[in-house]
């Protein structure tokens, strides 16, 4: 009798103890949505101040998974040269951050043109990379992260064909802008110049960049295109050489490469989602090297089928967002992040802008409420006033676009949301 009066006793109580443990583990997820919906009644949530890193396919910050609505503005640097411009650049960070933006994306190069970073090989302008100092320490005091790209693809700005050029003046022979990504001299110019922008140390800071959180990640080039080699192979060859050569000096950030998200001859049974041309990048294969921390994804219906109706152009985007959001899921598993995204004033007007907005942003919040690999996206490009001379049709001014400003805000609320609705629950589980 004792014996058995033990027994069930025991069970019992242990019965009794499980379904508790059940109902406070459901009590919790429920008081955490309560959370994200009261204003006031709150859990203290970690500051925004660690390395962004990846888990699956999700990025994560300070051990929850960070969902993000940002900008490109790749003139911040430029501006910030001359210290009479730099209310432009704290301006812009500013106003992004009063409408949510957590995240900015801009060039951390200029070879050879005005208001040089590298005046020729191995060369820089102190002024100038005090101006990328600037917008560092800047960002850093607004709370938003960067994104920094190391050269451009294309002449302005220097790019791949400045390289060329001062390799040629070094006596190489070269035939075309695409040897930048084969020739051991150019390649040689480049991994210096990598090295020389991992280990400056911010004046304004004092940090090293290589170890300022301020940086999510660093991108090997805006935009990469190796025409002459359709194959693909040349592009896999340099990415994998410059992948490896960055995370010897830098493991703590994060790397992309700032593909557009062509597929190529590598992915065959996926170039029928392609617009009619190829530029020697392939999307899986590319984003498939070690080294490579998360997939990009730039979107530009109304450039890359000009010749199309708004419909086709919309028909499009819909697919583009959806097989690449499913290729980082399913393949890469990797997080893939809409890196550029525009539509021109030029050649269309806000109510079709807004739109494509809204798709986009409808698109990367249902792959983030569900913990997909969409992390989140960045138009291009934000202005603020009195930078006429820069516009291209896709610049964003929120005092003159307040219906675009009104969308971009809301998709950084929604995020925003997702996001602390993660990071309480981890605080309730320590707390636990």
């Amino acid at each position: 009798m004792p014996r058995i009066f033990t027994i069930y006793t025991g069970a019992f109580f242990a019965s009794i103890k499980k379904r508790n443990t059940e109902m406070k583990q459901w009590g919790l997820i429920f008081l955490a949505f309560l959370l994200v919906q009261k204003q006031g009644i709150v859990l203290p949530v970690e500051a925004d101040d660690g390395f962004i890193t990846t888990r699956g396919v999700q990025l994560m910050l300070n051990g929850s998974p960070f969902y993000t609505n940002g900008f490109n503005a790749y003139w911040l640097m430029y501006f910030a040269t001359d210290p009479s411009k730099r209310n432009k650049v704290s301006s812009v960070f500013q106003e992004a951050k009063k409408h949510g933006l957590t995240l900015a994306r801009t060039w951390a190069f200029n070879d050879g043109q005005d208001r040089a970073l590298q005046t020729s090989p191995g060369n820089y302008n102190e002024q100038t990379f005090q101006g990328l100092d600037f917008v560092i320490s800047e960002a850093k005091r607004h709370g938003i992260k960067v994104v920094l790209s190391l050269v451009n693809n294309y002449e302005e700005y220097g790019g791949k064909r400045q390289y060329v050029n001062w390799a040629r003046s070094a006596r190489q022979s070269l035939s075309s802008d695409d040897d930048f990504f084969t020739n051991s001299v150019v390649k040689g110019y480049y991994k210096n110049y990598i090295k020389a922008i991992l280990t400056r140390r911010n004046t304004f800071t004092g940090v090293a960049y290589k170890d300022e959180p301020t940086i999510m990640a660093w991108e090997l080039m805006n935009e990469p295109r190796c025409n002459s080699d359709p194959s693909g192979r040349t592009m896999q060859a340099w990415i994998t050489e410059m992948a490896s050569y960055l995370k010897s000096i830098d493991s703590k950030h994060l790397l992309e490469v700032g593909l557009e998200g062509f597929y190529g001859q590598l992915s065959s049974e996926k170039q029928r989602f392609n617009p009619k041309f190829q530029v020697g990048t392939d999307f899986i294969a590319n984003n498939q090297i070690s080294g490579i921390d998360f997939a990009t994804v730039h979107s530009y219906p109304d450039q890359w089928l000009p010749n199309s109706d708004t419909k086709s152009q919309e028909s499009f985007l819909s697919s583009w967002l959806k097989n690449h959001t499913e290729d980082a899921n399913n393949i890469l598993k990797k997080p893939v992040l809409f890196a550029e995204f525009g539509k021109s004033l030029r050649t269309s007007d806000y109510i079709q802008r807004d739109k494509m907005f809204n798709t986009i942003y409808s698109a990367i919040y249902s792959s983030a409420r569900g913990g997909g690999a969409a992390a989140g996206g960045m138009f291009w490009q934000l202005f603020t006033q009195g930078m006429d001379s820069f516009r291209d049709g896709y610049e964003v001014i929120f005092n003159e676009n307040p219906t675009t400003a009104s969308i971009i805000a809301d998709q950084s609320q929604k995020l925003n949301k997702i996001g602390k609705m993660y990071a309480r629950l981890r605080n309730i589980e320590k707390i636990e």
